[in-house]
């Protein structure tokens, strides 16, 4: 590497000649694809800033300065100027460098973010932190527009103009189209207004216009009006203006000339600056620019293809199934409407947008939006389907309870990626939502052991007349077959799968599958099971399971969730209510700690939830016979 074995920090990039960073842009496109195709990852959000990024460590004095990149996932180019080049072959690999931005992973990452649309509130908070201590240094905050669909964006965006601190704010537009002409003119119009003799003459002629006496104020407004309404004319800039930002762009997010000119400009304002920055998703990589939503998350794949190799496991993904049975449900409910927060994708819906388009709706990255709309449709007889995986749920828990389940509105959620995600790390694993839905009145909810009994959940869901959550895991199912009429599962009821005298396991969810390995693996050390499959976290089936709990005395329980609050929690708050005497009770799943990235059997074996997890947990309740 011509350049990138030369920066270990921002100053290295500092030294290397306007001229040619062109060409260190290309050589971190390169690395990113490369190291990409093999580890998957975020890569056409990546591919789009990589000048951006460039223009940035170039005009900025960072640490000492602060970016704050919202989600993080388009941070490669940013970890690659920050000393993180030799270490990149380790991305989202277990125990190397995050796919995210992580502050314990360097002093660049200024803010561990995962979420949308968090970046301006928590850079603003930064702004008005470092003025309490007369910190003159600046706070930058990319945000994408598709994270502008979120109102914590625009909380943040109202709250910043009111205080009017010194912020700087980058949108970062991969979609908006703005024509040749007018993009050219808004570009040099944005340079030029941003010089800081300029925008200082300004200031000083609205001070003038003010003070002439009787017709000042009139003449002032005359003359805003008249800003504004040429900037109209030229730029979308309007909406930021009204949010008391001085909003300079759009800019071709390419032009490593044209951004390095206006970052110098707009660097240490004296209030909020809004830069609006065009850019192309994918950029440099072709199979990433003619399909950027399918490279948004990608698995490894070939550079000269762009194809991701075929999947030995040939069972469906539980998302696959999903999507499938909605397709067949909604052919026999014309009821039944598909809510998504922009994941149609990656909640498998895709295909029932397609067939069903007047029931489809996408509100965009607004998960409390998706669930009281879904309330709203609920109220007046429709059957929402609320599809969105389990960590973007948690930003919508106060509407869950207040505005479905009050009045148990029913409001179908569908929750992908519950448990262990992978390789996207702490902020995506979905090891929440057993206990904070389980502690939420009139709520029901539910966790299938495989791809069939996805299916037969969903029946039960559509003829549940309340709020229910049926959590179901990322990746292949268990290879089941899968019939699309078969019938639903009663509610509270579970399964007997094995029948032992020395133990009992109760699993839930992908976990039963551990369940009945580990229970082979037990019976050739003597000791017998009787294996569970509780399918509901609420309600449980307490009938059956304090009889086999009278029986057997000694009650190991599997769930991948946090153990706090959880299923195995209900399990011993169902017992000890119910006085149970001389039953013991080992709990597996997730201690009190947020798992790190890596792939899900990696951190199942680390974190002991699995097979061989129920196995120590059993001998350890039972003793080696």
């Amino acid at each position: 590497m011509k350049y990138l074995d030369q920066i270990n920090c921002p100053d290295d990039l500092k030294r290397i000649p306007r001229d040619e960073l062109e060409a260190v842009a290309r050589e971190i496109r390169g690395r990113i694809i490369d190291v990409v195709s093999k580890n998957g990852g975020h890569l056409a959000s990546s591919l789009g800033v990589v000048e951006l990024t460039i223009a940035l460590h170039y005009v900025f004095d960072l640490p000492k300065d602060t970016l704050i990149w919202d989600v993080g996932h388009q941070s490669y180019a940013h970890k690659l100027l920050t000393g993180r080049h030799r270490s990149f072959d380790t991305l989202r690999k277990y125990k190397g460098i995050s796919g995210f931005v992580k502050i314990k992973e360097s002093p660049y990452d200024a803010f561990t973010v995962g979420h949308a649309s968090t970046s301006i509130s928590a850079g603003l908070g930064m702004c008005y932190a470092k003025a309490l201590k007369k910190d003159k240094s600046n706070v930058v905050s990319i945000i994408g527009d598709g994270s502008m669909t979120a109102g914590l964006a625009y909380e943040g965006l109202n709250h910043a103009g009111d205080l009017q601190q010194k912020y700087i704010v980058i949108l970062n537009d991969n979609d908006m189209s703005i024509s040749a002409n007018v993009g050219a003119l808004s570009s040099y119009l944005s340079r030029t207004f941003s010089h800081k003799a300029l925008q200082n003459m300004r200031n000083q002629f609205g001070q003038f216009l003010k003070s002439v006496p009787k017709i000042g104020d009139d003449m002032y407004g005359w003359a805003k009006r008249w800003e504004e309404s040429f900037k109209t004319f030229v730029t979308p800039g309007m909406l930021f203006e009204a949010f008391n930002f001085d909003y300079f762009g759009p800019i071709d997010g390419h032009n490593l000339d044209h951004l390095i000119d206006i970052l110098s400009n707009i660097k240490d304002p004296d209030s909020p600056v809004l830069l609006h920055v065009t850019t192309k998703k994918g950029k440099g990589y072709a199979p990433a620019e003619k399909n950027p939503v399918y490279f948004h998350g990608v698995g490894a794949f070939a550079i000269d293809t762009g194809k991701c190799p075929a999947s030995k496991n040939a069972a469906p993904s539980y998302t696959s199934v999903f999507g499938k049975c909605m397709i067949e449900l909604a052919k026999q409910n014309p009821c039944i409407v598909a809510v998504t927060a922009a994941m149609p994708e990656g909640t498998g819906l895709k295909q029932f947008a397609e067939h069903f388009a007047d029931r489809f709706i996408d509100v965009g990255i607004a998960e409390q939006h998706a669930v009281t709309f879904a309330a709203g449709l609920a109220a007046k007889g429709a059957k929402p389907v609320v599809a969105i995986y389990s960590t973007f749920l948690q930003r919508a828990y106060d509407q869950i309870l207040h505005d479905v389940c009050i009045d148990s509105h029913p409001v179908i959620f569908a929750i992908d990626r519950g448990g262990i995600v992978g390789e996207d790390g702490p902020t995506h694993h979905g090891l929440f939502d057993f206990s904070y839905l389980r502690s939420i009145p009139n709520m029901t909810v539910m966790a299938p052991m495989d791809e069939n009994e996805l299916v037969r959940m969903m029946q039960t869901a559509v003829a549940h007349q309340g709020p229910i959550a049926l959590r179901y895991p990322r990746g292949a199912g268990q290879g089941v077959d899968v019939d699309y009429n078969a019938k639903a599962v009663d509610i509270g009821k579970a399964k007997v799968l094995r029948t032992g005298d020395d133990l009992l396991i109760i699993g839930i969810g992908r976990c039963v599958n551990d369940a009945m390995d580990a229970a082979e693996l037990l019976s050739a050390q003597g000791i017998e099971s009787t294996v569970v499959n509780a399918r509901f976290v609420k309600p449980l089936d307490a009938k059956l399971i304090l009889d086999l709990a009278g029986k057997i005395k000694n009650v190991v329980t599997i769930e991948e969730n946090v153990l706090a609050g959880g299923f195995g929690s209900a399990i011993l708050e169902l017992i000890c209510d119910n006085g149970v005497s001389g039953c013991r009770v080992n709990r597996v799943g997730v201690n009190d700690v947020f798992i790190e990235h890596g792939s899900q059997n990696e951190l199942r074996k680390d974190y002991g939830i699995d097979a061989r997890a129920v196995v120590a947990a059993g001998l350890k309740l039972c003793g080696e016979k």
